[in-house]
Parts: structure tokens; C-alpha cells; sequence
């Protein structure tokens, strides 16, 4: 949610970062919000003017009652009661031209960076770099649920009965590597200097509409019946909402944290082959990465932090490259935002297993979240996410890239503490 005060200083400004995201049926929004907010002043600053009358005229009436002006002084008291149901009239309707400020302006998209590319959607987002080479071996790699089944590793005629499409069991040592990963992903973290954290697994509806846009929401949330209370489809959702209504203090910053949790999503519309098996799903785990920070340092953290998911993934063996997404692609509350995709030897081609994304003061805005400097000014932070791992999607780009002619699996350096010194992984069948 971008600064009204802004919007009614550049409403051009707004409606071409509208026009650079494909949202023309959002346009009429600027001028709607502009004339509300012209209307919510001028209530304003008549009810400040009867507030400030009140005392003046209360002085006027005694005087007048003091000169057995009785009828001057009923008259008068007349124009009180008047000016007293006016402003009742304009404090009764100051909530509701609030609300339908409030309630457009979450439509209203996020000015992007002057950085990101213009296209209408995701297949003219731009490739920035790659990382690795990208490699297709001389044998058949198979689908990576045939993979797993050769370590009787994955159940999903079971979870489908259990839970229906979209569910899963993974089972033995592909269960553990599942779990390794996330291990490894959480300790990377923290030796970067993150504060590891798990938080709530589900949150109130004024955090969902504080951490994403209403779009967003209707697409990946599962509620929960009967209460205020949404699943989350991924920990920045909770992490965010952990300094709803807080005063930071400048000398904290940046709060860099790496959070653990299940994440449920909705996913609906997935087709094809490949999005079956277990790369598309309602339910997986994912180690993530938040930072508040100070408005100035966060394009900073913002290549740090996709940098650091690309550094995991080639300890893991794993060829990767960045793509830029551009302004059609961008969900309304991000400023910038880059994929990282992993290179699948199967398909020959990359696909995504992580994203960064930098929200500017979007989300500090809506969840109030303000920074008190050492001089007591107070300011909006700007707040980052990005995916460290995300398995079981992730194991997809694991497995293909580390399997043998013979079916058995690498595990990487870096992994095999976390696999109980396993280097290799032997299939059953």
C-alpha cells in the first residue's frame, strides 16, 4: 500500500506504475481515492472549526443572558444545536470515508523499481545470470516420483485417500534427506548470521491483509471455519504480522531472521505431467529469510539474501539461474522481486524453486510497523522475504542432479552430516 499523501502529490506517477503492470481496470481507483480523501479533509477541517467555535459561542450565549437578551440568546443556542448535529453528522461519517479509503488503496499496486523490466506476465520475465553449468547426462533420467519409488520413498495413493490430490508421505531415506535439507538450510542461515525461528502456523485475517494483496489471499489462503484464523502459505506471512502495531528501534536494524514452517496453499489450475507428483502441492516445508531493515539498505539485502539461496544450491551440486520478474508478474504489494530456478536435466530447462522479493514499505504500512531513530523521528520500515529451500520441490532438482546411471543418489559434502555420514543413497529396486 503505497503513501495516500504521495498518491494525491503524484497521481500520474500512480497511474503509469498501474498502466506498467497491466492493471488498467485499476486506474479509475486514483482519482476515486482522491476525491474521498479531498472530502475526508474538508469534514475534517469543518469539524475542527465547530470544535473550535463551541467555547466562543458558549461565551457568547452567557453574555447575552447576562444582558436579559433572552430571545438572542435562544436563538444562538439554536445555531449550537445546529453546528452540534452537523458534527455529529461529520464524526459519523468519518469512519466510513476511512474504510473506503482504506479498502481501495489495498488495491491500489505498490510502486515498482525503476529496475524491473515491463511485460504483461511471467513468460517475459528476464534471465539476469547463471549459476553452474547446466548438465544432461547419457542416460534417461526418469520422473521424480519413479525416482523416489525406486527407495520405496513416497506413498501417494495413500495420501490421496488420506487427504486427497495434492498430498503426500515420504517415506525412509528419502524422508530424512527431505529433512537433512531443511536441517542444512536452517544451519547455512544461521551461520550468515540469521536468528533462526519458528513461528505460528496460522494467523488473523488483519496479518493476511497486511502481508499480501486481496488477490494474493483469495488465490493460496486456507481458512480456518468458524475463526479469524488463516493457514499460512509460507512463514513470511507470520513473521511480518510478528511486529504488527510495533515501534522499532533504529538500533536493532536489520532484524534478519531465517524461519522454519508447513506451508498450505490453494494451488488451484496446476496441469501437465510435471506439475503432478510432488511439484505442485497443498501442503510442503520450506526454510525462509526475513529482514526489516532501514529504507536506504534495502536493495542491499535484497542481493544478499537471493544471493545466499543461490550459494546453498551449488553446495548442493545443483546448477541454478536468476530471473528477473517483470512488472505484470510482480503480485501488487512488491517493489522488485527475482526467482531462483534450478536446472532440471529431464526437462533441459530450469524451473523455479525460490523467490526474493522486496516489498519496500508496503507491508509496514499496512501492519503499522514503525522505526524510532535516535532522535525520535519515526519512520516506516521496509521489510524483504526470500526462500532458502523449499523440499520437497527442491528434492525434484536434488535428485536429477545427483543421480547416478545406476540409480543410486549423491549426497553432497555438505549434506552427509545431516544424512548420518551417507554418501551415496542405494534404490531397493
Amino acid at each position: 500500500m503505497i503513501d495516500i499523501k504521495f498518491l494525491r502529490e503524484n497521481p500520474d506517477i500512480v497511474k503509469e506504475n498501474i498502466k506498467k503492470k497491466f492493471q488498467d481496470s485499476k486506474l479509475p481507483l486514483v482519482d476515486e481515492v482522491i476525491e474521498l480523501d479531498k472530502k475526508r479533509r474538508e469534514n475534517q477541517a469543518e469539524a475542527d472549526e465547530i470544535r473550535a467555535n463551541k467555547n466562543k459561542i458558549s461565551k457568547e450565549i452567557g453574555a447575552l443572558m447576562a444582558q436579559g437578551k433572552k430571545e438572542e440568546a435562544e436563538e444562538v443556542k439554536k445555531k449550537v444545536a445546529e453546528s452540534a448535529a452537523r458534527l455529529k453528522a461529520l464524526e459519523d461519517e468519518a469512519p466510513e470515508i476511512e474504510e473506503k479509503i482504506k479498502t481501495i488503496m489495498m488495491r491500489i499496486p505498490n510502486i515498482i523499481d525503476a529496475s524491473v523490466p515491463v511485460g504483461k506476465d511471467d513468460s517475459e520475465n528476464v534471465e539476469v545470470e547463471r549459476f553452474g553449468e547446466p548438465v544432461v547426462p547419457d542416460f534417461e533420467i526418469p520422473y521424480h516420483t519413479d525416482i523416489i519409488s525406486r527407495f520405496s520413498g513416497i506413498d501417494l495413493d495413500s495420501a490421496r485417500e488420506v487427504a486427497g490430490n495434492g498430498f503426500y508421505y515420504l517415506v525412509g531415506d528419502i524422508a530424512r534427506l527431505h529433512s537433512a535439507v531443511l536441517a542444512y538450510a536452517r544451519d547455512f542461515m544461521i551461520n550468515k548470521g540469521f536468528t533462526y525461528v519458528i513461528p505460528p502456523y496460522m494467523i488473523r485475517s488483519d496479518v493476511v491483509t497486511g502481508v499480501m494483496s486481496f488477490d494474493e489471499m483469495e488465490a493460496m489462503m486456507y481458512k480456518i471455519e468458524g475463526e479469524d484464523l488463516y493457514l499460512i502459505g509460507t512463514s513470511e506471512h507470520s513473521m511480518i504480522g510478528r511486529f504488527i502495531n510495533k515501534m522499532v528501534d533504529e538500533k536493532s536494524l536489520p532484524l534478519t531472521f531465517t524461519s522454519y514452517s508447513p506451508c498450505f496453499r490453494k494451488e488451484k489450475g496446476a496441469h501437465g505431467i510435471e506439475e503432478r507428483g510432488i511439484y505442485r502441492i497443498h501442503q510442503f516445508e520450506k526454510q525462509e529469510m526475513i529482514v526489516i531493515c532501514k529504507p536506504e539498505e534495502s536493495m542491499d539485502w535484497y542481493n544478499k539474501m537471493w544471493s545466499y539461496t543461490v550459494e546453498l544450491f551449488r553446495t548442493l551440486d545443483i546448477p541454478v539461474r536468476t530471473l528477473e520478474c517483470c512488472s505484470g508478474d510482480l503480485a501488487d504489494l512488491k517493489v522488485k522481486s527475482v526467482d531462483v530456478e534450478a536446472w532440471s536435466p529431464r526437462q533441459q530447462k530450469y524451473f523455479e524453486v525460490g523467490s526474493c522479493s522486496n516489498l519496500g514499505d508496503a507491508q509496514a504500512r499496512r501492519l503499522k510497523i514503525r522505526v524510532k531513530d535516535e532522535d525520535g523521528n519515526k519512520y516506516l520500515a521496509h521489510t524483504l522475504n526470500n526462500t532458502v529451500v523449499a523440499p520437497p520441490r527442491m528434492l525434484i532438482a536434488f535428485l536429477e542432479n545427483n543421480l547416478n546411471a545406476d540409480g543410486s543418489i549423491n549426497i553432497p559434502e555438505v549434506l552427509r552430516p545431516y544424512m548420518g555420514g551417507t554418501e551415496k543413497l542405494i534404490p531397493n529396486a
